[in-house]
């Protein structure tokens, strides 16, 4: 509407219609000057309609006749209303607002354009239905336009009027009516409906205002300005605003076809006024038409009335179809919601809204053992298919009644509602045993097994309550070594609640500073002499008090806590090695050996870490060894890589606990190890188990050929190291040498070292490099 306001053609065909109404008043009792105005202010209103009809040929193609026509009609009108204009300039004599035979020759041509731009423009009526519709409420708008013309034209009221003029303004009636209906009914119409209606109204407008009676034509002053001039005001200004709106949005698209019109219905109440105000004329022709009118309208109405009927019966139907195709979708999202798109398990949604309907229920948390190994050597198809197994062998495992759920992942829950503690068990051993049995995956055969955590509702129990309590059995059950159930108890949840509290702890134990180190020496066993330490942490807690690193070690690692606790020991380490080395001599030669767990080792930058804390303390590489256990790097290659670019710069590796894991054998020749380190459990019992002398000396034979250093941990009486070293072993460890130190105390050892050396120099054996 913006853009109307400001479109300079629109406000100049305002402004000549305003001019011409003030000049109206202006030449008040001057008729000939009005008559003038009046004609001279039609030739601008024509010439717009012309020239905007024109330009709106470019803007839709499809309906380039439509504008042609209107355009030749806004010509016409223009050439007939010019000459008229100069006929009443020019001979003032015999001067009317009626045409000439030039003007009205134009006029008829133009009318003429018109009515085919009507009937030709597309309709967009593509079924038998449509255009049935459409003829129907056309027709009942005609008859209407025919009857109203036939009481008033034809048959009019003042027998003083022109019957050639009422039957031309009759026909203007009709094509005016036409018009308004398919601008109104058509899905597909030339024009918007706010350009459309101005056009459709001035043919209107101006047949209304014929049939009003002749003594009003011949008297009213304003007769003239406001039936002849706003009717051509109104015709013009449609094709402009139709282009102000096409340069603004671009050509018009199908307007929204309403299910239904209220223009017949307009015309049928117009038919029926019609008819009652010359009910009067008993006989006469104007009553006679109307009737005939009102009758035929009628059954146009019965026939519209059916169409609609049918109409809302099919879309009665059609909406039946719709609500039924919407129940569906329903019941299909909700199941979908609820179910888990691979197994067709329920989900955990529906689970947890189960379990809160079923209070004293059992549950079963089942987690697959190594399942991620079925993904890695087979691929996620293979696995996705174990899982659907799986389901399957769930489900004949279980109850009718009991719910079996994919919690995600590799993580299943069976709900066993009124199940106590020993049928939960029977189900939860039906399952492991039904998993057992081999599944054939591409061509090979995979035993399934499984963790399961029992736990049982207790009246009280929140579900998320139950939950936990399976998973806390569940882990239970991989701690213990797998493939079992394990049914929840307070003492369990009690120990898995200090546990969690401790890792917690553990997230902040390093910045509060609550970690210490401390070194037990290493000794050669040949002279005594301390050659190196090992570092040990300590964990003083602030109401724990010292916290046995059994007891958090296995916590940090599984939590992750082991990398940060970890890279603090090994700068702390450095560091207080470094030290030793610039205060006293005799630790020149010094080896600080540092446990590595598994994850650290594999953890991305660990190799940098390892540099920047030899850079930071100035420590050489050489007077660093790392300890790690064999199963830190049994067949992992990111530990195998980090090990290689350990010993690539010089760093010494000892494999801790040797002998006490699988594949020892394998690893020698695989890892860059430097050092065999002989677990405790092999010297505690060695001078009374002739086993365990066996593996020692096995162990010190291997170190001896592949030209290992060899070290015996846990040394703690004098006939382990006599016995110890008999067997070959270069380096001992243990209570008999010394307790783990405090660094003062570590201090202490070095200087009473230098000073024997200092005052026996004959008898001091060179000290070698550190060991491990």
């Amino acid at each position: 509407m913006r853009v109307l306001r400001r479109d300079p053609v629109l406000l100049a065909l305002f402004a000549v219609t305003l001019v011409s109404f003030v000049l109206f008043r202006v030449f008040e009792g001057e008729q000939l000057r009005q008559i003038q105005v009046l004609w001279m202010a039609q030739v601008p209103m024509d010439v717009a309609l012309a020239y905007g009809a024109w330009c709106l040929r470019a803007f839709a193609p499809q309906y380039r006749r439509f504008w042609s026509a209107i355009a030749f009609a806004g010509g016409s009108f223009a050439v007939g209303d010019s000459f008229q204009a100069l006929h009443v300039l020019l001979v003032p004599a015999g001067a009317s607002t009626s045409g000439g035979t030039v003007q009205s020759a134009f006029f008829i041509i133009g009318m003429f354009s018109n009515v085919l731009a009507c009937l030709l423009f597309p309709q967009g009526l593509t079924t038998a239905r449509e255009k049935l519709v459409f003829w129907l409420d056309a027709t009942t708008v005609l008859v209407a336009g025919g009857v109203l013309a036939w009481c008033f034209a034809v048959n009019p009221v003042d027998e003083n009027l022109n019957r050639v003029t009422a039957s031309i303004t009759a026909a203007l009636v009709i094509v005016g009516g036409f018009s308004a209906t398919k601008v109104a009914l058509v899905p597909r119409p030339p024009m918007a409906r706010i350009a459309a209606w101005p056009m459709v109204a001035a043919p209107v407008v101006q047949g209304i205002a014929a049939f009003l009676p002749g003594h009003f034509q011949l008297h009213d002053r304003y007769y003239v300005f406001m039936v002849l001039l706003l009717p051509s005001l109104t015709i013009a200004i449609g094709p402009r605003i139709q282009g102000a709106l096409a340069r603004a949005d671009g050509p018009a698209g199908s307007a929204r076809r309403r299910p239904y019109s209220l223009l017949p219905y307009g015309m049928i109440a117009l038919t029926f006024v019609v008819f009652l105000l010359v009910l009067p004329a008993h006989a006469s022709a104007r009553l006679l038409g109307a009737t005939v009118g009102a009758v035929v309208i009628t059954a146009l109405v019965c026939g519209r009335q059916l169409i609609a009927f049918k109409d809302n019966v099919m879309l009665i139907g059609r909406l039946d179809v719709a609500v039924d195709r919407l129940t569906d979708q329903e019941a299909l999202l909700r199941e979908q919601a609820s179910t888990d798109g691979l197994t067709r398990l329920a989900n955990r949604s529906r689970f947890l809204a189960e379990l809160a309907d079923a209070p004293g229920s059992a549950v079963l948390l089942i987690d697959l053992d190594d399942f991620k190994t079925v993904n890695d050597t087979m691929g996620h198809a293979a696995g996705d298919a174990l899982l659907v197994e799986v389901a399957e062998r769930m489900r004949a495992a279980v109850r009718e009644g009991d719910l079996v759920a994919r919690l995600g992942g590799d993580e299943f829950t069976v709900l066993l509602p009124g199940s106590g503690p020993e049928g939960a068990t029977r189900i939860a051993e039906d399952i492991l045993r039904r998993l057992a049995e081999p599944i054939t995956l591409e061509g090979h055969l995979i035993i399934t097994r499984a963790s399961v955590g029992v736990a049982s509702g207790r009246p009280g129990d929140e579900p998320s309550t139950l939950l936990s309590n399976a998973d806390i059995a569940m882990y239970e059950a991989k701690r213990r070594g797998k493939s079992t159930c394990v049914h929840y108890s307070d003492e369990m949840g009690a120990r898995i609640a200090g546990e969690a509290e401790m890792v917690r702890e553990l997230g902040t134990a390093v910045d509060a500073g609550q970690f210490a180190l401390v070194y037990q020496p290493i000794v050669r066993l040949d002279d005594l002499r301390m050659t190196g330490v090992e570092a040990l942490i300590r964990w003083n807690h602030p109401t724990r008090g010292l916290v046995p690193p059994d007891d958090f070690i296995p916590l940090a690692e599984r939590s992750g806590h082991i990398v940060a606790i970890g890279l603090w020991a090994l700068r702390e380490a450095c560091r207080q090695a470094a030290r030793w080395r610039a205060e006293f001599p005799a630790a020149q030669d010094l080896t600080v050996n540092v446990n590595v767990a598994g994850r650290q080792l594999c953890t991305a930058g660990f190799v940098d870490d390892v540099a920047a804390a030899l850079r930071d303390s100035g420590l050489p590489a050489s007077c660093l060894s790392i300890e790690v256990t064999e199963t830190a790097v049994l067949d992992d290659e990111e530990s195998a890589e980090a090990m290689l670019r350990l010993r690539g710069l010089g760093i010494r590796l000892a494999l801790d606990d040797f002998g006490t894991a699988a594949s020892s054998l394998g690893l020698l020749l695989t890892c860059p190890v430097t050092t065999l380190k002989l677990d405790r459990s092999f010297v505690e019992s060695i001078t009374t188990v002739g086993r365990q002398v066996a593996v020692a000396t096995a162990v010190s034979q291997m170190a001896t050929a592949l030209e290992f250093t060899s070290v015996a941990e846990g040394i703690e009486t004098e006939e382990q190291r006599e016995l110890i070293q008999s067997l070959g072993y270069q380096y001992g460890q243990g209570y008999l040498f010394d307790r783990p130190l405090p660094p003062d105390e570590v201090g202490d050892r070095w200087a009473a070292l230098q000073l024997s050396s200092s005052a026996s120099p004959s008898s001091s054996r060179s000290t070698s490099p550190g060991v491990v």
